[in-house]
């Protein structure tokens, strides 16, 4: 058994840009392997306070961390598939071997505020799965030097090419939730992301991954996923910091349709403790959040990303780069 490949969640929502790239340099002198940060317009909640451009972000963690550099987006509405795919290409040629790109099919809260119609989920799902086919039509027209054209059901891609390409595109991976998702991801992705979630959830969307590439003759691939966790000092203190800074987490119906951080931190008020029950482990005692990681690698994640829900960073990269992530095993 080999010490497990554990990264840190970046929270672009929560905190700063420098202060996440401080943060970031900290998790990897504790121990941490890579970062990742999802691409928000806006925060969840009001009290999380940021949004910054993940791209912009990226970049700059290329220089003050040595890992991988791993973010989910939404190559659909907000920006184009093919900007997308500039953006990932770009970033790959600066750090060679460290990006990995993971795309998604959205939530209203980021993806409405440039004032289009707001699919129904089918819908938005068959639009990433064509982002996913354009962005590999360019990520391969960077390679080989010839112009690539697309007309599909929802995207125009005029005749162009990537300029600035990596020898070796980054991997593209899907987020999925749901196992039909899962199923279409494992005949056209190279990997899946997802959130943590009940064990016999996770085996079945992982199952349905398999299905789906070996109906393509593919090999598989990287299976990623985020961690949420609140730890404190005290069991008081993990809990108030989970009720205060990641409400959302006990909120127990889908969220993607909502549009504005002040209508979720309205419902968030309603959650109490129970309600984060089995969501995230809330504790002060390291053992409790390194049975809970292992137990997601034990299943088959190749790649973990946490994130503490509190504002105590440094503490919890300490604790964990001491405490916890030693003692995790692939």
């Amino acid at each position: 058994m080999t010490r497990a490949a554990v990264g840190y969640a970046a929270m672009l929502e929560q905190f700063g840009p420098r202060e996440v790239l401080d943060l970031a340099a900290a998790a990897e002198r504790h121990g941490f392997a890579g970062v990742m940060a999802a691409d928000h317009f806006q925060p969840w909640t009001p009290r999380q306070g940021q949004a910054s451009f993940v791209w912009n972000v990226l970049s700059a963690l290329g220089q003050a961390t040595t890992g991988d550099l791993g973010t989910v987006t939404t190559p659909t509405y907000r920006v184009h598939p093919a900007v997308v795919a500039q953006a990932a290409a770009t970033l790959e040629t600066m750090y060679p071997g460290r990006h990995w790109l993971a795309l998604g099919s959205g939530e209203a809260l980021n993806e409405h505020v440039v004032g289009q119609y707001w699919p129904d989920a089918p819908e938005r799902i068959d639009r990433m799965f064509e982002a996913v086919d354009i962005i590999r039509k360019l990520f391969a027209s960077g390679v080989n030097g010839s112009d690539v054209r697309h007309e599909g059901r929802y995207y125009r891609l005029e005749s162009t090419r990537i300029w600035t390409a990596p020898p070796s595109p980054p991997p593209i991976l899907v987020a999925a939730s749901g196992p039909v998702t899962a199923r279409r991801a494992g005949r056209v992705a190279d990997g899946i992301v997802t959130e943590a979630g009940p064990h016999d959830k996770i085996e079945h969307l992982f199952k349905r991954f398999a299905e789906g590439a070996r109906e393509t003759g593919r090999q598989g691939g990287v299976r990623v996923m985020r961690v949420h966790v609140s730890w404190a000092p005290t069991d008081e203190e993990a809990m108030a910091n989970a009720l205060v800074e990641w409400p959302t987490l006990g909120l127990r119906f889908p969220k993607a349709d909502i549009r504005s951080p002040f209508e979720i931190d309205q419902m968030a008020r309603m959650v109490r403790p129970e309600h984060l029950a089995e969501r995230l482990p809330v504790s002060a005692d390291p053992d409790v959040h390194r049975a809970h990681l292992q137990g997601f690698l034990d299943l088959g994640v190749d790649r973990l990303y946490v994130h503490n829900v509190g504002r105590n960073q440094q503490e919890f990269l300490e604790v964990f780069g001491r405490d916890v992530l030693p003692g995790l095993r692939s």
